[in-house]
């Protein structure tokens, strides 16, 4: 490649802002060279170089953008660990079709048993699949409320997946319940919710210390939803359990 023609290259491909294709030039055109490779191909493999790194920037912007807790992944899920889990369902949410469907999920089990890294981990999915996720807990929804609420509740109908974790852990006071009423409705088959709680169903209207508006709330979330209960002990501490800490604690509290 002449000199003149490459630095012309090189000024194009920084105006198109084409950073990896730039950087990745001369390797790909000397491959091209040795093997005869066919201009179109040549094109093509440049251009798969250029999209594959823009997908990990978007993939890791929208990440960070989700605001998650920690990083969890599907297959750092010990399955074995909580057989009440049907597996095959999970995987099944990894699809994503419910993301497709505005469908929504919700996880419920005591505290421990894995639910806020099955929501991050399909949080994470998504994201791999282009779509935009917004994670937050149930405290941190109540302590939106403000002036700005109309703003607020637009924001988080925009994300295709919402995540809500830990609902039931503290009480939703009036304001906040109606808050969420009025978010799982202007998102009602237009936009998915994740959902972990510790709170059976027959548990909400204490959360809400309303059973009417409860009911509201899981007449709209339920309607096109799948339901994940999962029975075990936590994960978190099963070291401890097999280090006999609890054992030895049981034993001092008899005597």
């Amino acid at each position: 490649m002449e000199a003149l023609t490459y630095a012309r290259v090189h000024e194009h491909l920084g105006k198109l802002k084409l950073k990896r294709v730039a950087t990745v030039l001369d390797r790909v055109a000397e491959d091209a060279a040795k093997g005869e490779i066919p201009y179109v191909e040549f094109l093509d493999k440049l251009l798969e170089e250029e999209v594959a790194t823009r997908l990990t920037r978007t993939v890791e912007m929208r990440t960070k953008l989700a605001r998650f807790p920690f990083i969890k992944t599907m297959d750092r899920f010990d399955f074995k660990f909580q057989p009440s889990i049907d597996e095959r369902l999970v995987r099944e949410l990894a699809t994503l079709r419910f993301i497709a469907n505005a469908e929504n999920v919700i996880f419920l089990g005591p505290p421990g048993v894995g639910k806020t890294h099955l929501a991050i981990a399909l949080g994470l999915a998504a994201i791999a699949q282009g779509q935009h996720v917004y994670f937050l807990s149930a405290g941190e929804l109540t302590n939106l409320l403000s002036e700005q609420m109309p703003a607020r509740l637009a924001a988080l109908c925009k994300p295709k997946l919402l995540i809500i974790d830990e609902m039931g852990y503290l009480p939703f006071d009036r304001p906040a319940a109606n808050f969420l009423f009025q978010l799982v409705g202007r998102r009602y088959e237009r936009g998915s919710i994740m959902l972990t709680s510790n709170k059976t169903y027959g548990e909400w209207g204490d959360i809400f210390s309303d059973q009417v508006l409860a009911a509201a709330i899981l007449d709209r979330l339920l309607h096109h939803s799948v339901t994940i209960s999962i029975r075990g002990e936590s994960y978190r501490l099963k070291d401890k359990r097999k280090g006999g800490v609890f054992q030895a604690e049981e034993v001092r509290a008899k005597t």
